[in-house]
């Protein structure tokens, strides 16, 4: 089994950063793709940001140019630097990665308890 654990939401106002941070943990062979989705009240999960293991980023479009994700290979930890935050991009935000147990098993995709960030106006 693989553990996330994500860090760094809290109450910012709008103008402001905030960084989220995930670790993975558990029985790890490799992770492939990490990843950041939101979930606002009353409105589906959407993607926020992904990278995989190469390092190739995409964005949703409302983000692109304010958010920046990047991981650290060695550490299992994925980040989220979130810059110029609107009161839109309040939402719980979970982290997710596709990882694999075993050398001969295939990847699945293991998700966070999320964390709240909260934009005010």
């Amino acid at each position: 089994q693989v553990q996330l654990v994500e860090s760094g939401g809290g109450l910012v106002q709008a103008g402001g950063s905030l960084r989220l941070s995930c670790a993975a943990s558990g029985s790890i062979f490799s992770i492939n793709s990490m990843g950041w989705y939101r979930q606002a009240p009353g409105k589906q999960r959407e993607l926020v940001a992904g990278i995989t293991g190469g390092g190739s980023t995409n964005y949703a479009d409302s983000v692109k140019g304010r958010f920046t994700i990047s991981r650290d290979n060695a550490k299992n930890t994925v980040y989220l630097q979130m810059n110029s935050l609107k009161p839109e991009d309040t939402a719980v935000y979970y982290c997710t990665c596709n990882a694999r147990t075993r050398s001969w098993t295939a990847g699945r995709d293991y998700w966070g308890q999320g964390t709240q960030v909260t934009v005010s106006s």
